[in-house]
């Protein structure tokens, strides 16, 4: 550290940050702020020690002074003996759960390194942020206020410090094991690009040092994402591409940044709807096109039955419908654009430049989030040249890309989105080139999706859940519930970070809502609720018997089409909500025989509402023998949680002794993680819940919304209604 020299010795520290100040070095807020949490600090520069005898204020005061403004930081160390940047790492860290680097992930991340575990040796660093509630709390624990900025070294608890509003969360993910580490979260008031890449240099710093080597950082393509790239040194530019940055500065190690590409998808998105079309090489690109299919309605389809099905001249009918769960830039919406182009509706003709713009950024996807035949699959040495040529292809789009007057998109202020995609590309690239091809490397594979923020989203949402609320939580609650998410966090590749609070659908997808199909034709053409009718619940199938004495007095036939039409039902309610496209497809029964992709399906119908998949059918099948096994349905002290559980456990015992469920989900089940949790298990388990809850509840959903409209319904016998029969199938 420098010395004071006698040219400074008349100076004091508040003089000097007045000084930074005026010259604009350091802002008015920040001098503000050190001024009133520091009053007490030795005014005059010689009173100032050296490292050793630092106070836990002066610790705060460099911690605070480095991370929000690095050169104020440099030129103070020339006249006050502050340590070197690097040294200040320990002073951010905390045990138990504080705001800070967590000590005890550092130290289990380390005990693994010493022992020799290769897949722990290389990772790469993401940083998200999350909105708090302003709110100062007095901690009885502590005997401390709470509700302000924390960056790791001590609350800022003076009158005139602000209270924080954002969480700013670091995690460390394997990629070439797919291992997770919350690395801590630091209470801020306000987030920078400056703040962010000096953040993200004590992190590095800070695994260096226990001997992980950190290969690449992601952030938001966002505004302060954008900032904290430059800040890095990062440059965007397509004809000068800079993807990496050197850590530390002047040395020879470098790290490369990528861009999440979930919100560079949302910005292509964004920018493709606001300029209607766009153009590449004589090729047009219709927003348009992907309205038009977001909006297609459910279409009844006529076709002459095949002389084998010994009905010649006699028709088939199907309902043609687009899935809402699929996303925008994805071969299944591709392929729905020429199927509705060859199927000759004037809506999709002339589209082929749209398919071209989707199915390139499909391509891109599918490469950067990992996507192969069998789910997740890492990127492997071999596939480099096959890489290339993608990015190659994806740069002469991009950069060639012009507005309806011939302005190119990627000068435009809709740029953002097609320039993280050119960064990630150079980037991948140059993974791949330095740890993957060479001999002597690392790795030969890659997990890309650890290039994503997926994994820190995961955490968010665990996170979110363990506050107990939807909104944003208070500087409390949050510590609370990273502490509680802490003490059941595994290092161990694969390991969930909750057991039993994840969201009932995929939580990577959920992410991803808004760029489905759905979230367009919500955009364009929101749904509105419709009430049903009292009669409802039978005839849409829920006259069910719940005695011996009426199983007897019921048509046997009636039970049955009651029960396909109540599975029908609970696959059209769990379609509302349901996020994944393959999930979806699984639930009805649909031909495949026209189109083998899960964007557009071609289902049966019957009586008005959409048969189930014979996994649906049977799932709800087993439900109602349980129900008819074990009690009376309504029954005194019958219709409670603990009972719902209890007839849920029964009918997962009886589907273990049958034949597996979903056969077009079994490459399907490994996506995700390999936890109770998983696709195919909450699929199972939504459908047993929703069939049980309308059995108990019926009154509860006389006015839920049913989006097909009301059944036609015939007469039988007697005085019960009924849809029409099985294979009549009714518009």
């Amino acid at each position: 550290a420098g010395r004071c020299g006698p040219a400074h010795r008349r100076r004091t520290v508040p003089s000097i940050l007045r000084e930074l100040a005026e010259k604009r070095q350091l802002s008015e807020e920040i001098v503000s702020l050190l001024q009133a949490q520091f009053s007490d600090l030795p005014q005059e520069l010689h009173s100032w020690r050296q490292m050793a005898d630092y106070s836990p204020e002066m610790r705060q005061f460099a911690c605070l002074l480095h991370l929000y403004h690095i050169k104020a930081y440099d030129y103070l160390r020339k006249i006050l003996p502050l340590p070197h940047p690097y040294s200040l790492t320990n002073w951010l860290s905390n045990n138990k759960a504080a705001a800070g680097f967590s000590s005890d992930i550092f130290l289990r991340l380390q005990e693994k390194v010493e022992r020799g575990d290769q897949a722990y040796r290389y990772c790469a660093v993401l940083v998200q942020d999350m909105s708090l509630q302003k709110q100062r709390e007095w901690d009885p624990q502590t005997k401390q206020l709470m509700g302000f900025v924390d960056l790791g070294a001590g609350i800022l608890d003076a009158d005139e410090a602000p209270l924080a509003s954002e969480a700013i969360i670091l995690m460390a993910v394997g990629i070439s094991s797919p291992w997770t580490a919350p690395l801590g979260y630091f209470f801020v008031n306000s987030t920078s690009g400056h703040f962010l890449a000096q953040l993200l240099r004590q992190t590095i710093n800070k695994l260096n040092n226990i001997g992980i080597v950190v290969l690449a950082v992601t952030s938001g393509a966002s505004a302060c994402g954008a900032e904290t790239a430059r800040a890095l040194g990062i440059r965007t530019d397509p004809k000068r591409i800079q993807c990496t940055f050197q850590h530390p500065p002047g040395s020879a190690h470098s790290v490369a940044y990528f861009f999440d590409v979930c919100h560079a998808l949302l910005l292509i998105r964004n920018a493709l709807q606001c300029f209607q079309k766009v153009e590449w090489l004589g090729d047009t690109v219709w927003w348009q096109h992907v309205v038009e299919l977001a909006a297609l309605r459910e279409q009844r389809v006529l076709e002459p039955c095949s002389p084998e099905s010994g009905r010649a001249g006699s028709k088939g009918s199907y309902h043609l419908k687009v899935n809402p769960a699929t996303l925008l830039f994805s071969e299944g919406v591709a392929e729905a654009l020429e199927h509705f182009q060859k199927l000759g509706l004037a809506s999709f003709q002339n589209c082929s430049g749209t398919v071209k713009f989707v199915r390139l950024l499909s391509s891109l996807c599918n490469v950067f989030y990992g996507r192969g035949p069998c789910g997740k699959e890492p990127l492997l040495a071999g596939n480099y040249t096959k890489i290339s040529n993608l990015f190659d292809e994806a740069k002469s789009f991009f950069v060639n890309l012009t507005d309806c007057v011939g302005r190119y998109i990627i000068k435009s202020k809709r740029k953002l989105g097609f320039l993280s995609f050119l960064l990630n590309a150079e980037s991948l690239k140059w993974l791949s080139s330095n740890y993957m091809c060479p001999e002597g490397t690392p790795s030969h594979h890659l997990h890309t999706h650890a290039f994503s923020l997926d994994p820190l989203e995961q955490f968010l949402r665990a996170l979110q859940q363990a506050c107990g609320s939807s909104g944003s939580p208070t500087c409390t609650v949050f510590q609370a519930a990273y502490h509680k998410l802490l003490a059941s966090c595994s290092l161990a590749p694969g390991s969930p970070y909750s057991s039993g609070s994840a969201s009932p659908w995929d939580r990577s997808l959920s992410r991803r809502r808004d760029l489905t199909l759905g979230s367009i034709r919500a955009q364009y053409h929101p749904a509105p609720a419709r009430a049903l009718a009292p009669e409802y619940p039978y005839s849409a199938g829920l006259l069910l018997p719940s005695s011996a004495l009426s199983n007897a007095l019921t048509d046997l036939s009636l039970y049955t089409q009651s029960l396909a039409c109540t599975a029908g039902w609970v696959a059209e309610q769990l379609a509302l909500d349901l996020q994944c496209e393959a999930c979806l497809a699984s639930l009805f029964e649909a031909d495949e025989s026209r189109l083998r992709c899960r964007s557009v399906l071609y289902i049966k119908k019957l009586g008005g509402v959409s048969l189930p998949s014979a996994s649906v059918h049977h799932i709800t099948s087993i439900s109602e023998q349980v129900l008819n096994r074990y009690g009376k349905v309504g029954g005194a002290n019958k219709n409670t949680k603990l009972w719902h559980l209890a007839l849920e456990q029964k009918v997962f015992q009886e589907l273990l002794r049958e034949s597996p469920l979903f056969p077009t989900l079994t490459n399907h089940l490994f996506e995700g993680d390999l936890s109770i949790n998983n696709h195919y298990t909450v699929l199972v388990k939504e459908i047993t819940r929703c069939y049980l809850n309308i059995r108990t509840n019926p009154a509860q959903h006389v006015n839920l919304k049913y989006p097909c409209g009301r059944p036609r319904l015939k007469r039988l016998k007697g005085k019960h209604l009924s849809p029409s029969p099985l294979g009549s199938c009714q518009s």
